[in-house]
């Protein structure tokens, strides 16, 4: 099936010239004002509206407008004899994809259309891949395909109607909070509380009373009785994160109400029955606390029972457009945005990452560049500095996509392949190409004008 493309002129011959040169590729429909234009928009699937700026008493910025409001909005291709960066700028910021002058170059036009064809690709697939998180690879809140969290998946599941304690390892960010509500949400207990406790935020006496509860008169400070987080949790789940940071009286504690499933406030003396679901979680290594003293061996043995470990975001890799998609979609909606995807430039800087802060630190690369994004698809120059900076401070030749050849090792020739490849991955944006290269502007250009004068590319 050919693609759509619906041209909006008030000119005949433009819009005739027009239909003329695309309809061998595409199904070419015509309009010479608003309204004509949206009476196609409402019978046809229109996948690209090429429209005029100036439209007799419309406006084509009303176009841009209108499609916006689509259900299935068509990409906007805004051009006009009337071209000026303030134009330019007001039509992107109003969710147009491109710009273009007149008179027009067809073949330029058609190479626009091509591209923008390929960004509703990009879209279609990511509303795919959205689909797909939430009906399959999906649990409660947790996202991924890869054969490492489909073990995290069945684990969960397994676990989850059991009464065991679970003790959750990973790194910070990797999701040990969201597989702490994984499996009470498809515990026998949904409907209890999930009370949460971070135990790394909380001083030992303070966390003691959190966790227990204390007694009128108990302190300095105590004057009324307080409820502790076991007895709040009673019926429920009890999640204490950051277990390993707790110290020793408290553990001595713990393992008490884990072992005989009662509990004493602070200053009091009357045991208290609890019936509650324990899960903790760290990021560290309790067996080696274990091994230097700061950990007590039969405590880790009672929070041991069932062990599940969150893998790091650079061993499921594979998971990242997954993620990446949820989350445009979830923090589009936050930010009153109309972000629908990423370039193919985009998602290989999220791709070559390391990920050391794993999804958390995803999770804020894409909502800052949902918040920079003034269009619907986020390039790199709308993510943080920190990802462009793995490219191009890595090899040049593992930059430019092939393994260096000893014929490769040509110091201007990589230059300028470095050069051309920044001017790709920022849509031909010298600012943002020469921060990308750690340049000047200046610098950068002088050196496109030495490569223009003979330099070469390499290719």
């Amino acid at each position: 099936m050919l693609a759509t493309i619906l041209i909006v002129d008030d000119e005949r011959h433009t819009r005739d010239g027009l239909r003329s040169a695309l309809e061998d590729e595409f199904d070419v429909y015509v309009a010479s004002d608003k309204r004509e234009a949206l009476a196609v928009l409402d019978t046809e699937p229109i996948d690209v509206v090429v429209t005029d700026l100036r439209l007799g008493a419309d406006n084509g910025m009303e176009i841009v407008d209108e499609c916006l409001r689509q259900a299935r909005p068509p990409i906007v291709i805004m051009m006009t004899a009337y071209g000026s960066v303030d134009t330019a700028v007001e039509a992107m910021k109003r969710g147009a994809w491109h710009f273009v002058t007149k008179p027009l170059n067809i073949d330029e036009l058609e190479i626009i259309i091509k591209r923008a064809l390929q960004t509703r690709k990009l879209q279609n697939e990511n509303v795919a891949l959205v689909r797909q998180v939430e009906e399959k690879y999906a649990l409660d809140r947790i996202l991924g395909k890869s054969e490492v969290m489909k073990q995290v998946y069945e684990t969960i599941e397994q676990v989850a109607p059991a009464k065991a304690t679970v003790l959750i390892g990973g790194e910070s960010g990797t999701g040990k909070e969201l597989a702490a509500h994984a499996i009470h949400n498809l515990s026998g207990r949904p409907k209890a509380k999930l009370v949460i406790v971070h135990c790394a935020a909380l001083s030992p006496q303070l966390l003691e009373s959190e966790l227990f509860g204390h007694e009128k008169g108990a302190f300095t400070g105590a004057t009324e009785k307080r409820i502790g987080r076991f007895e709040t949790a009673h019926g429920g789940t009890l999640f204490l994160d950051e277990i390993g940071e707790i110290d020793s009286s408290t553990q001595v504690k713990l393992l008490r109400a884990l072992g005989e499933r009662t509990i004493e406030r602070v200053g009091g003396h009357a045991p208290i029955k609890i019936d509650v679901r324990l899960i903790a979680a760290t990021n560290r290594d309790l067996r080696e606390l274990v091994a230097e003293g700061k950990f007590r061996e039969d405590l880790y043995f009672r929070l041991n029972v069932v062990h599940l470990t969150m893998p790091p975001l650079r061993d499921r890799k594979s998971d990242i457009p997954l993620l990446a998609a949820a989350f445009i979609k979830e923090l589009s909606k936050d930010n009153g945005k109309q972000v629908n995807d990423l370039s193919p430039e985009a998602l290989q800087l999220l791709l070559d990452h390391s990920w050391p802060g794993n999804v958390r630190e995803l999770r804020a690369a894409i909502e800052h560049g949902v918040v920079m994004c003034n269009g619907n698809r986020i390039t790199p120059r709308h993510l943080p500095a920190s990802l462009k900076g793995d490219v191009f401070t890595s090899a040049g030749p593992r930059l430019l996509g092939a393994p260096a050849a000893p014929e490769d090792l040509d110091l201007a020739k990589m230059e300028a392949r470095l050069i051309k490849r920044a001017l790709e991955i920022t849509d031909d944006n010298r600012t943002e190409a020469a921060k990308l290269l750690g340049l000047s502007r200046r610098t950068l250009q002088r050196k496109l004008l030495e490569m223009k004068g003979g330099a070469g590319t390499g290719d």
